[in-house]
């Protein structure tokens, strides 16, 4: 017994000395959120309805189509998923390089999908999205510049061998369209 008091009384001191050493910075209580390195430039909000929308092989309706361009150069077609269950559904054909073949088309290489839900971490009260690295192209015809879009076709597959489709047809109503600053000179811009 005589000798396990001091074994047990260092041990003690041994746990407890962290705890009462002075540290230099203090320990972090939440992980702070990654920094923003790209700010949407331009949102277009496109009205219509989705003829086709499947997220993994699972059909959806959709409540509305948005294009994002960030600052850098990234485009995304965001898609608000109509599902009852998941206010906070929404998919992101995401992409960079789109290109105007003439100027009533536009056509987005997609290299990767950005899926959101309610489950997901959030940021600001806002879910952060998960990114799914996937090949597969985007669609537009119409013209931004002049607020009428068509349709907006987007195919993809993503590294796990889900897919994901996207046919929507625009009601005619003219594409809200927000410019919310200059991009870059170096980034292409759906109006130039």
């Amino acid at each position: 017994m005589r000798l396990r008091r001091p074994v047990l009384a260092a041990t003690l001191i041994a746990l407890a000395s962290p705890c009462f050493a002075e540290t230099s910075a203090p320990i972090p209580v939440n992980n702070p959120p990654a920094p923003q390195n790209s700010f949407i430039d331009l949102l277009a909000l496109m009205s219509g309805h989705c003829k086709t929308l499947t997220v993994a092989g699972r059909a959806f309706a959709c409540k509305t189509v948005a294009y994002a361009h960030g600052d850098k150069g990234r485009v995304n077609f965001a898609v608000a998923v109509d599902d009852p269950s998941d206010e906070n559904h929404v998919v992101s054909f995401s992409g960079e390089n789109g290109k105007r073949a003439d100027d009533n088309s536009y056509e987005l290489p997609i290299d990767r999908m950005l899926l959101n839900s309610k489950n997901r971490p959030k940021v600001d009260g806002l879910p952060v999205p998960a990114e799914q690295t996937s090949t597969g192209l985007c669609r537009q015809t119409g013209n931004f510049a002049a607020k009428k879009v068509n349709d907006v076709t987007c195919s993809a597959t993503d590294s796990e061998g889900r897919s994901y489709e996207l046919l929507f047809i625009s009601d005619g109503t003219p594409v809200s369209v927000r410019r919310i600053r200059q991009s870059s000179p170096s980034i292409q811009d759906p109006f130039k």
